[in-house]
């Protein structure tokens, strides 16, 4: 129902940072194509005859990152009583006013995937409901179509899965992504770097060891979400926009 699926560019046409003193860093080796698949759907396929690429060619390590930085929030579940706020946009919202609306609006924000940096992004927002036996994580897409650029899954959408699935998809991208990494400094600790290019394989290492611990320290990491003031700003936000 879920899944976050790449493929690294080859070693070979990674292309190295900077003009003169050209090198390659572990964010930059994770150069390569990636997709979201929803209920199917791939949410970040745009439709060939509206851009060149119609796949998303970019680091990995952003997405990867971005998936990390949100699951904690993602998994606290939320009050039965901020449901109809979480699950909404928040293009109808008043102006953030308070101290207090800017906890609400703070608090929606970090549910939703950080998409800024691709051409016409999707808005990708997740959450979790527990209650009445059921523990769950739904997830919903958005696209805003501007007539220039589509794509290929339904303007709207979601999926609702265990909350159990949702933590073992985020486990399954993390560990095929850093063993991909592993994999790629081995091989250029075999080969060494392309002619003209720097690489410090020892730091590579280094990184790479310390990447492996982020989603284990994320997860540790229990969000302490004022609910007192959620509540107060959503009712503020929401009551402002209408």
């Amino acid at each position: 129902m879920i899944s976050f699926r790449f493929v690294l560019t080859p070693l070979g046409r990674v292309a190295p940072c900077g003009h003169e003193d050209r090198t390659l860093h572990w964010f930059g080796l994770t150069d390569g194509c990636y997709r979201i698949e929803l209920a199917d759907h791939d949410v970040l396929r745009y439709r060939q005859e509206t851009v060149r690429h119609p796949h998303i060619d970019y680091y990995v390590a952003r997405l990867w990152e971005d998936v990390i930085e949100m699951t904690p929030a993602v998994l606290e579940p939320v009050p039965a009583d901020l449901l109809d706020f979480v699950a909404g946009d928040s293009d109808a919202w008043g102006p953030v006013n308070s101290d207090v609306a800017s906890t609400a609006a703070v608090w929606h924000d970090e549910h939703t995937l950080n998409l800024g940096y691709l051409l016409q992004p999707p808005r990708i927002r997740a959450w979790r409901t527990v209650g009445d036996g059921l523990d769950v994580v739904t997830v919903t897409w958005r696209h805003d179509d501007d007539g220039d650029i589509r794509f290929i899954a339904p303007p709207r959408g979601q999926v609702v899965i265990p909350s159990e699935s949702f933590l073992a998809t985020v486990r399954r991208f993390d560990h095929d992504l850093m063993n991909a990494m592993r994999r790629r400094i081995r091989a250029l600790e075999r080969t060494g770097p392309p002619k003209g290019v720097d690489v410090d394989v020892e730091r590579l290492r280094a990184e790479h060891a310390d990447r492996i611990t982020w989603l284990g320290r994320g997860l540790q990491h229990a969000p302490e979400t004022d609910w007192s003031a959620v509540r107060a700003g959503a009712t503020e936000l929401v009551g402002g926009g209408g």
